[in-house]
C-alpha cells in the first residue's frame, strides 16, 4: 500500500513538473515575441545599475555632508542588493539551468546573451532589493510605486530578451524582497559594529 501510495505521488510530480516546465517555456516564447526589445534592453541594463548606483550614490553624499543617518540607509540599501546578488549567484552555479534561448533555440530568439547559467535571474534579485529597500527606508506612496514598477519591469525585460523563464524571474524577485526585510535585522547588527 505505501508502495502505491509513493508511485502515485511521484507520478503527479512529475505531471506538475511537466506541466510547470511547459508553462515556463510557453509564456517565454510568447514574451519573447512582443516587439518592445528596445525598452527590455534599456530595462535590463538598469536592472544592474541603479541598484549598484543608487546606495553607492547615497553613502558618497553622506560621507561628503557628514551625513550618519543617510550612510546607514545607503549601508542597508547597498547591503541588501551585494546579499541579494550572492545568494543569486550561488544558486545559479548550484542549479545550473540552461538559459532559455540556449535550451530551446529554436523556439526563443535571445536579444542580449548572458554567458552565466539562468536561475534565478540575478538582475530581478537587485531591482527587487533595491526597490523593496527604498520602500521601507521612504515609505512614501511616489518612492514605492515607482520603484515597484520599474522592478518588475526589469523582471519582465529579462523574459522579453529570451534569457529568463518566469520562474527565474519569480524566484529572484523572492530573494531580492527577501533580502531586504531579513537585512532590516542583520543591519542592526552592522551598525552597532560600524557606529558604536
Amino acid at each position: 500500500m505505501k508502495k502505491s501510495i509513493l508511485l502515485f505521488l511521484l507520478g503527479w510530480m512529475a505531471l506538475f513538473q511537466a506541466s510547470a516546465q511547459n508553462w515556463d517555456i510557453n509564456t517565454v516564447k510568447k514574451v519573447n515575441s512582443w516587439e518592445v526589445h528596445n525598452l527590455s534592453r534599456t530595462l535590463s541594463h538598469s536592472g544592474l545599475i541603479l541598484p549598484v548606483g543608487v546606495p553607492t550614490a547615497m553613502g558618497v553624499y553622506a560621507l561628503i555632508k557628514k551625513d550618519q543617518p543617510l550612510l546607514k540607509e545607503a549601508i542597508y540599501i547597498g547591503t541588501s542588493v551585494i546579499e541579494a546578488l550572492s545568494i543569486t549567484m550561488a544558486m545559479k552555479y548550484t542549479f545550473d539551468r540552461q538559459r532559455p534561448y540556449q535550451k530551446y533555440p529554436d523556439l526563443i530568439h535571445p536579444v542580449s546573451t548572458e554567458p552565466d547559467p539562468s536561475f534565478p535571474s540575478g538582475h530581478t534579485a537587485a531591482a527587487l532589493s533595491l526597490a523593496t529597500s527604498l520602500s521601507i527606508t521612504y515609505p512614501k506612496w511616489y518612492v514605492i510605486a515607482p520603484s515597484a514598477v520599474w522592478a518588475c519591469g526589469v523582471g519582465f525585460s529579462r523574459i522579453n530578451q529570451g534569457v529568463h523563464y518566469p520562474s527565474d524571474v519569480l524566484a529572484g524577485a523572492a530573494i531580492g524582497v527577501g533580502c531586504a526585510f531579513a537585512n532590516i535585522y542583520i543591519n542592526r547588527w552592522l551598525n552597532k559594529l560600524l557606529f558604536k
